[in-house]
């Protein structure tokens, strides 16, 4: 059955997503503060800022009223940056049908509060956070808009909202979802892995390789896990799709913004200089300062956050870094595993 969409932002992955939905057959209401934006996006279906070359179906209208875009909407998908996620709800809450159903698509944390974003949304739409879904998987804006072969994880504790965002988005033909009851595992999951990327990107341009890349996304996974199961995630979710899965794309590919920012850190370029390089919102450097605050709250040890957080708020030089963690004592991986990550 044909639904009404509201997709708030239309940055790349909100504008991506919104294929996705249009492809289902449903019809997209995209939000953006911008009027030029929308106006180019129903003019000329492009959104070249946030997806350079993509051409967008009529199924998707733009528009800078709160109000039109969720009139009559059976779900909304909220894609705001984690900055503004609260901003964006409070100005949807007045508008928002009270049985439309509540999806969000972010990676980040609140800085000030340290909360998840169905935490933020909960508190501000009113809804209870067991029936927020969390969107979240490898899934490049760049690729799902070209219509690649995609698959991503949609989590909530109420399951019925689960299957309900899996059947909006579901494509046989290039987007598979998979549902999942943890929603703060894959919500810890998709935010820290920006962290590592972060990393991986460093090291990639240092010129260290494919071992230390390899390295840095193991133990990452472990930090990523150790955090998540602290704060009441499944350990298992770390090892599914929103987990390594994600962990592995964005420590790998050029697309990614985090990897992009951690070589432009390599490169010597001021961390405050970074994400104007890149013109878009770099959620892994917000997150580092985040999950610096959640290790110290929740007693959890993550050396490669600790060093990218004194690479980018303390000055430390990237190969000092990278020498502090190489010389750091001498432990037992296994043993590490069961006590950090499966016990703790």
């Amino acid at each position: 059955m044909a639904l009404k969409i509201a997709v708030l932002v239309a940055g790349s992955w909100g504008t991506a997503l919104s294929r996705v939905l249009a492809d289902n057959g449903h019809t997209v209401a995209l939000w953006t503060r911008n009027a030029g934006q929308a106006d180019e996006i129903n003019r000329n279906r492009t959104n070249e800022k946030y997806l350079p070359g993509a051409d967008l179906p009529a199924a998707i209208t733009a528009t800078t009223d709160m109000a039109e875009a969720l009139d009559g909407a059976a779900a909304v998908l909220v894609v705001a940056p984690s900055s503004a996620m609260r901003d964006v709800a409070r100005l949807a809450k007045p508008h928002l049908h009270n049985d439309s159903l509540v999806i969000h698509a972010t990676k980040g944390f609140e800085i000030d509060s340290l909360k998840r974003m169905s935490t933020v949304l909960s508190e501000e739409l009113g809804r209870p956070e067991g029936a927020i879904v969390v969107l979240s998987g490898p899934s490049h804006a760049e690729e799902v808009v070209k219509r690649l072969p995609t698959t991503i994880v949609v989590a909530a504790q109420d399951v019925a909202c689960a299957q309900a965002a899996q059947d909006l988005f579901m494509n046989g033909e290039y987007f598979r979802v998979y549902t999942n009851p943890d929603h703060i595992g894959v919500e810890t999951a998709g935010a820290i892995k920006n962290i590592i990327a972060l990393g991986a990107g460093l090291s990639d341009g240092l010129g260290f390789g494919d071992n230390a890349r390899a390295a840095l996304i193991t133990r990452g996974l472990a930090e990523i896990a150790r955090l998540g199961a602290a704060m009441g995630a499944n350990p298992l979710t770390f090892a599914g799709i929103a987990g390594v899965g994600d962990l592995i794309a964005t420590c790998t590919s050029k697309h990614s913004r985090n990897w992009r920012a951690g070589s432009l850190l390599a490169q010597g370029v001021p961390a405050s200089e970074v994400q104007d390089r890149i013109g878009m919102v770099v959620e892994g450097v917000r997150t580092t300062n985040a999950a610096h605050a959640l290790a110290r709250e929740y007693n959890v040890e993550m050396p490669i956050m600790a060093q990218l957080y004194a690479v980018l708020f303390e000055g430390l030089s990237p190969d000092r870094a990278v020498g502090a963690l190489m010389g750091r004592v001498k432990t037992h991986e296994i043993e590490e595993i069961k006590e950090k990550w499966i016990q703790g």
